[in-house]
């Protein structure tokens, strides 16, 4: 174990004092990247400017500057702009593709002197639940290389979870930085809509959903990020008092082993004290997670329509398919899914002014082989392409923040995940609260 498999704080210090440097830190991560992405395809491009970037680092600490975030190795989701570098969204499209600039949350990590390494892999466009495209291949889970990190952003987290890196961007527009890190054993904070700004860079399918996102081995370490990305200060309070749904009021049944585990974690809130109490959500017309889709496929068949008809091959003919159903929905149905929208918004925005905090399994599911883009099934019934993340998409049209915290596993070793969900502008006081809770979900077995 050395530094980068440490606590962010201490691997800052460590710099601070002149016990390591950022470039030193830099070379190990690198090595990593070496010995473990040919096996999980977790990272599609190396900086070459890394080791200068992390000297430069070095040069101003020692010039004084204050570095919150010095010699912090990174690596960023390949639909985020770092400057200079080849950011392609998964897709053949973009594979020529060089950002001009960064986006503001890479911006933000370099002034606070941590160092870019390279770049995650994720699904073409980012509209996958697994991560996998015709331009990269499939990313596969550190634990287990069988089974997928689920996705978009499942590059970012098995970075993590690989101990390539210690933190990790991705962007979350239906649970992406929230269902990889349960189904690795990490965590992944969702913040509130616009929290951290999102460009500059691509144009999202659907626009004004999709937010950027820390993913991290602990809690205390998504503190730490947030406080660069997102300017928060520490919490007085964690709330002492949590809402439960087992199926978020979607009537989406679990696997035996992911209910039996969530009784587990409620058992264990009560026996520290914390105030449980069910949560009682209806969704305006029986809404599902599903019903949002047509604004998805309309939003990439218009940026992409063109493309798709003109030259089919490039594209992940999952994503074609996504495509084709966008150019022929009606304007009424994509008018429909924006009314779904907003019924998602107002519904859980009432729910969590009642509750202040709402808790579910992250997944119906653990992890599946990683060839799939989704489970076969789920609770011994046939799944859907959605239902595995029957419990995420509803939090990113309410733009409200969530996280998922690690709680266990399945009985065959697969990890496990607590969502939690918290009013908008309430991050600091979810993220104490996932800090608090950790140590109570570490002993679920």
């Amino acid at each position: 174990m050395t530094l980068l498999d440490g606590p962010l704080a201490a691997l800052v210090k460590a710099v601070q004092t002149g016990e390591t440097s950022a470039e030193a830190l830099a070379i190990e991560a690198l090595n990593r990247v070496e010995a473990r992405n040919p096996e999980i395809n977790a990272i599609c491009g190396i900086s070459p400017a890394a080791l200068n970037e992390a000297q430069n680092v070095d040069d101003r600490l020692k010039a004084g500057k204050h570095l919150p975030l010095v010699g912090v190795p990174v690596v960023i989701k390949d639909n985020i702009w770092v400057k200079g570098l080849r950011i392609a969204q998964g897709s053949s499209l973009f594979a020529d593709h060089i950002a001009p600039e960064d986006a503001e949350a890479v911006t933000r990590l370099r002034k606070a002197g941590a160092v870019v390494i390279g770049i995650a892999t994720c699904s073409e466009f980012a509209c996958k639940g697994a991560t996998n495209s015709p331009l990269h291949g499939i990313t596969r889970n550190p634990l287990d290389p069988d089974l997928t990190p689920g996705g978009s952003s499942g590059g970012s987290v098995a970075a993590v979870a690989a101990g390539i890196v210690p933190l990790a961007l991705g962007t979350d527009a239906g649970g992406s930085p929230r269902r990889p890190p349960a189904h690795t054993g990490r965590c992944g904070l969702k913040p509130t809509q616009d929290l951290i700004p999102y460009g500059p860079g691509f144009t999202e399918p659907v626009w004004g959903i999709s937010v950027i996102c820390p993913a991290a081995r602990r809690m205390q370490d998504i503190a730490l990020a947030m406080q660069i990305l997102g300017g928060l200060g520490p919490s007085n309070e964690p709330p002492s008092a949590i809402a439960v749904s087992t199926d978020f009021g979607t009537g989406q049944v679990l696997d035996s082993d992911v209910a039996a585990n969530f009784e587990r974690v409620v058992d264990a809130l009560k026996a520290a004290g914390l105030e449980i109490t069910k949560a009682d959500i209806h969704w305006p017309d029986g809404i599902q997670g599903n019903d949002i889709q047509p604004l998805q496929y309309a939003g990439l068949a218009q940026l992409y329509g063109s493309e798709w008809k003109a030259q089919p091959e490039l594209f992940d003919p999952a994503l074609g398919e996504q495509v084709e159903k966008g150019l022929a929905l009606s304007g009424v149905e994509v008018a429909a899914a924006h009314q779904v929208s907003h019924n998602m918004r107002e519904t859980l925005n009432a729910a969590l002014d009642r509750y202040g905090i709402i808790a579910t399994p992250t997944t119906p599911c653990a992890a599946w082989p990683a060839e799939q883009n989704g489970p076969a099934t789920i609770g011994g019934r046939p799944a859907a392409p959605r239902d595995h993340a029957a419990f995420t998409p509803q939090i990113n049209h309410a733009g409200v923040p969530a996280l998922s915290v690690p709680c266990g596993s399945d009985s065959l070793g697969r990890p496990l995940g607590l969502q939690l969900i918290a009013q908008r502008g309430a991050d600091a006081e979810l993220i104490a609260l996932g800090q608090s809770l950790e140590p109570i979900l570490q002993e679920i077995t």
